[in-house]
């Protein structure tokens, strides 16, 4: 922030005087910024220091005496810090440890799996794959905020890191079971369930298991192939759960890349520069149209631009409708409380409580994940900027109104420039993002140390997650932007036939080295098949990839490559079938409304 504000002042004493010059600093100073957010380690935070400094140096421009302004950026630069200071020292007195969070985390997806295994009705079953869905969610931030905190000791932290590791196989193998309930005798998936409920209790308490054991009552010898082997699996994912492991043997060490300021391609992939063109565009219109307006009020559409533009025109569709949802909400809401509320508020104490609660409830839809988080906060903004006018109770709708025109002229302008001008569909990074989920898989059937395959399946569920988030986003985007419906549902029946063949890879695993690479070479071909855009080799690839069958022998071994085969086949048809037609789209499992 205090680099930030020296920047708004070096700038603003260069152009405070001459309204052109400000106009011409603003526009530069937007586009370097937003260029640096796209292309640069800067992504984080450039968008907003440029609505920062652009806003500010408009707002000295219309101050006359530089004295005055001088205080305005010390006192801007207080705006922050006391927040910022309160919300730490709030934090640190009552918010919950990065750790704690994780553990919660895990203990819910444990949680899920034994409910699932103990009653397998709708509900459960959509709670339980929602959570499978979301691969690793927000594990990987919670355990890299609780190694920084340095409340815990590295052990902990390494030990937290192969739960989650341990989570994931954990998550697949039930939900193989749950697929196919003749893998696991009902006495078994008993024991498994009330496993998964002790790890809970542990989490719960603040602590974790670091082995824990699962056996069979029958002896092994008793049990089919299939059943021995996810009883193995379960055993090795359990027996290790919370205990890092060195890969066997150790992973090759490669020499570190050395990375720069810049993205590799930031200087020849055109899109930086076209989002740069793009939200500079659309933010300097909204500044000149309420300059000339001279409608101060609406001041809002300005700062709506540089929150809500993003990568795609799908994010950015995604981010508006959020915000605008949250912005009537908040606003309808802020409305009501001055009609009502206010005139019966006669002191501060009055003013808290009514701006508490609705942080209360604000908070409470923030919090509720990323796809409406965003939306929680949206509702705060704008109760906020229809309430709190002054010190005291304010009872001018004009604020209010004008605030919530500024937001949807914002969100308006956004939409338009987005979608006319170098429009970038979400659609081109989901195919170069399952040939990557092919890749991993075809991994993890190469894999043959516990430890790595754990981390694969990890990997993997958290690729699967993101591949299916992108696909719905695909939906934000307009008809002439966006893929066609056809094209996204085979996409998705891709990525179901990929969920239903994670969970026999792991078993495999079981397999011997030789069947293990056939496997693997068979989701290579896989991967280059789908990698080709062309009609005519599509329809080429119906049924590529048949291996051979293994040469080993054994019960365990033939029965465990039949149970692969069939969903890999299934994937095979999947990705070498030919689009749908728009009629037969209409009709398909996953067409969209």
């Amino acid at each position: 922030m205090s680099l930030t504000l020296i920047l708004t002042l070096l700038i603003a004493m260069a152009v405070i005087d001459d309204a052109m010059w400000r106009v011409v600093a603003m526009t530069a100073l937007s586009f370097c910024l937003l260029f640096a957010a796209s292309a640069s380690k800067l992504k984080p935070i450039a968008a907003i220091v440029a609505l920062i400094v652009g806003y500010a140096v408009d707002l000295l421009g219309q101050i006359q005496i530089g004295e005055i302004a001088t205080r305005a950026l010390l006192y801007a630069w207080l705006f922050v810090a006391i927040p910022a200071g309160v919300s730490i020292a709030v934090n640190l007195l009552i918010g919950p440890a990065p750790r704690r969070l994780l553990e919660k985390a895990l203990a819910r997806r444990l949680r899920l799996g034994a409910d699932v295994l103990r009653r397998a009705d709708e509900e459960t079953r959509e709670l339980f794959a929602s959570s499978l869905h979301e691969g690793a969610g927000e594990l990987p931030e919670l355990l890299k905020a609780a190694a920084l905190e340095g409340t815990s000791r590295a052990e902990d932290i390494a030990a937290l890191r192969q739960a989650c590791s341990s989570t994931a196989a954990i998550m697949s193998l039930v939900d193989l079971i749950v697929r196919d309930p003749s893998l696991l005798p009902v006495p078994e998936r008993r024991r498994l369930g009330r496993t998964l409920e002790l790890m809970v209790e542990f989490f719960e308490r603040g602590r974790y298991l670091t082995e824990v054991g699962f056996a069979p009552e029958a002896e092994r010898a008793d049990l089919p192939p299939l059943t021995t082997a996810v009883i193995a699996e379960l055993n090795e994912a359990l027996g290790s759960f919370a205990e890092p492991s060195s890969p066997d043997p150790p992973p090759e060490v490669k020499p570190k890349k050395s990375g720069g300021f810049f993205l590799p391609d930031a200087f020849t992939n055109p899109a930086h520069v076209h989002y740069a063109i793009k939200t500079t565009a659309a933010a300097m219109f909204c500044y000149i149209v309420y300059q000339l307006l001279d409608w101060p009020g609406i001041h809002t559409c300005m700062i709506t631009v540089y929150i809500v533009s993003l990568g795609t025109t799908a994010e950015t569709t995604e981010k508006l409708t959020l915000r605008l949802a949250g912005c009537l909400i908040g606003a309808g809401t802020g409305l009501a409380a001055i009609v009502w509320l206010m005139p019966h508020i006669t002191a501060i104490g009055g003013l808290m409580a009514v701006v508490f609660v609705a942080a209360l409830v604000s908070g409470w839809v923030a919090a509720g994940g990323p796809r409406i988080g965003y939306a929680g906060f949206q509702m705060a903004f704008a109760f906020f900027l229809c309430v709190v006018q002054g010190s005291a109770p304010a009872f001018d709708l004009t604020v209010a109104r004008d605030r919530m025109i500024g937001v949807v002229f914002g969100n308006l302008v956004v939409s338009v420039i987005f979608t006319q001008l170098w429009p970038v569909t979400v659609a081109d990074r989901i195919d170069p993002a399952i040939g990557a989920l092919f890749r991993l898989l075809a991994k993890f059937a190469g894999t043959r140390s516990p430890a790595e395959r754990l981390r694969v399946a990890e990997e993997t569920q958290s690729a699967l997650g993101a591949v299916r988030q992108d696909l719905d986003l695909t939906a934000y985007e307009p008809p002439s932007i966006g893929p066609e419906p056809s094209w996204v549902n085979r996409r998705r029946r891709i990525l179901t036939a990929v969920e239903a063949l994670e969970g026999p890879l792991i078993l495999g695993a079981h397999q011997t080295p030789e069947l293990g690479g056939d496997l693997q070479r068979r989701l290579d071909r896989v991967a280059d098949a789908f990698a080709s855009d062309s009609l005519e080799e599509s329809k080429a690839r119906r049924g590529i990839g048949r291996i051979p069958e293994p040469k080993t022998t054994g019960a365990e071994k033939s029965a465990i490559h039949a149970f692969v085969d069939p969903p890999l086949a299934a994937l095979e048809q999947a990705v070498g079938e030919p689009p749908l037609s728009p009629e037969q789209a209409e009709n398909a499992p996953y067409a969209l409304s």
